[in-house]
């Protein structure tokens, strides 16, 4: 039987890839079933995998839900299926890069405001098609957009269903970068090693800290940043002794 999430692991990196490209990487429950078991992998291999990519095969990240499968009413092994998973990945420990190209409508797009960082291609296209079916948002739409690029614009993407390139997206603040289509595979990989170079004890750290004090005031925040961060980190000797050598 076909993965339809595979992942494959080099130097540090795990790249999960949505393995459905003659449907457009639709999504489906089982696609989550199996994205869910990748990520409580990941979860526990935090020494070992420094950062996690998550693409799409084929011609783009994802069309978004899969229209047969919500018509016909899939039974759901867990209650929330999806949006438990979605939540999983934006958790965990190592960062995560979101790499769009093509189409990322809709649930697509909710799965990839996962990411930590996003990274489109000019031709990537971004929507939200809720409204166009008669649906709301069901998998972090509504609170993880407007955190992304406010609640203003947020509104405009979930109101009027308008489809936003690469480019727009980059502007907008939903994707961080937006490289050519023919750079977008090196724009990737580079990406990548730039995260991995860095500290893995600090970028987890990092994470935590930000996901931890979402939501606070400013001066809970900072309480909770100088009382409860993680200290310095195993490699810190490491580093500063390689630095004074340059």
């Amino acid at each position: 039987m076909t993965q339809l999430v595979t992942r494959s692991d080099h130097d540090g990196l795990a790249t999960l890839s949505l393995n459905r490209p003659e449907k457009m990487n639709a999504l489906t429950v089982q696609m989550f079933v199996e994205l869910n078991q990748h990520l409580a992998q990941l979860e526990q291999q935090a020494d070992s995998i420094g950062a996690v990519v998550l693409r799409g095969a084929g011609r783009c990240f994802s069309a978004g839900n899969d229209l047969h499968d919500l018509a016909a009413g899939q039974p759901l092994p867990q209650p929330h299926l999806q949006a438990r998973t979605i939540d999983r990945l934006a958790r965990l420990p190592q960062p995560v890069i979101t790499a769009v190209h093509g189409h990322c409508y809709t649930g697509a797009l909710e799965l990839a405001l996962a990411g930590d960082l996003i990274i489109a291609s000019a031709s990537a296209r971004f929507a939200d098609t809720h409204a166009k079916w008669a649906l709301t948002p069901l998998w972090g739409m509504s609170q993880r957009l407007p955190r992304r690029v406010g609640a203003a614009r947020a509104r405009e993407i979930m109101l009027l269903g308008r489809t936003y390139s690469g480019v727009q997206a980059q502007a907008m603040g939903l994707a961080n970068f937006c490289v050519a289509d023919a750079d977008f595979d090196g724009e990737v990989a580079a990406l990548a090693r730039e995260l991995l170079a860095g500290s893995w004890f600090s970028h987890r750290a990092n994470k935590r800290l930000l996901l931890e004090t979402d939501g606070l005031s400013l001066d809970a925040g900072l309480a909770h940043e100088v009382f409860r961060n993680a200290g310095k980190g195993p490699d810190m000797q490491e580093r500063i002794a390689a630095f004074g050598k340059k």
